[in-house]
C-alpha cells in the first residue's frame, strides 16, 4: 500500500500525462482565432482574398487545394474577419469519414453527439444515410458530415453566429 501522498502524486502525473482534448478547434494548428500568418504558416500555398460579397461573419477566405489534415487528402477555406479565422470547411473524399472522424476525436475529445441515420430523399427516391459528429465548446462548434451516396464528406468549424451570417444577403 502506498502512502497517501504518494497516491496523490501518482495520480496528477497521470493527469498530466493523459491527452487533453485542444482547447480551440483546429487544423494543423490553425484555430479558430488564428491569424492569415498562421494559416500561410499551417498550408503554405493557401491563396488569401477579399471576400466576394459583403457579410458581417467575414471578410477574407484563405483557399488551400491539396490540404492535408489528420492523414485525409481535402481542400479547406478558412474565412477571416478583422484578421482571425472566423470559420473554415474541409471537404474530403466520403470513403474518408470513418478515418477522419477518428482522428478528430482523438484531437477534439468526445464528440457532444454522433449519429448514423436516414434522411428522407426526396420525389420516392431511396432514403439517404447520413454520418454527423459534433462538437461543442462555448460558442464554438465543429461538425463532420457524410452521406453515403455522395462522394465528399466535410468538416465545418465555426463561432458565433457564423453560419446564419456567411451568406445572408445585406
Amino acid at each position: 500500500m502506498l502512502p497517501p501522498w504518494t497516491r496523490k502524486a501518482l495520480a496528477w502525473s497521470f493527469l498530466a500525462a493523459a491527452p487533453v482534448s485542444a482547447a480551440a478547434y483546429d487544423a494543423n494548428g490553425v484555430a479558430l482565432g488564428a491569424s492569415e500568418e498562421a494559416i500561410r504558416k499551417g498550408f503554405p500555398g493557401a491563396y488569401c482574398k477579399a471576400l466576394e460579397w459583403a457579410s458581417r461573419a467575414a471578410d477574407r477566405r484563405c483557399d488551400e487545394a491539396k490540404a492535408v489534415v489528420g492523414g485525409v487528402n481535402g481542400r479547406i477555406t478558412f474565412y477571416l474577419r478583422q484578421g482571425k479565422v472566423q470559420a473554415f470547411d474541409l471537404r474530403f473524399d466520403g470513403k474518408d469519414a470513418p478515418r477522419m472522424a477518428e482522428f478528430l476525436k482523438t484531437r477534439y475529445g468526445t464528440p457532444s453527439a454522433e449519429d448514423r441515420g436516414e434522411v428522407q430523399a426526396p420525389r420516392g427516391k431511396p432514403p439517404r444515410e447520413i454520418y454527423k459528429v459534433r462538437w461543442e465548446k462555448g460558442g464554438e462548434r465543429a461538425v463532420m458530415t457524410s452521406a453515403a451516396e455522395r462522394r465528399r464528406a466535410s468538416l465545418t468549424v465555426s463561432r458565433g453566429d457564423f453560419d446564419e451570417e456567411i451568406y445572408r444577403v445585406r
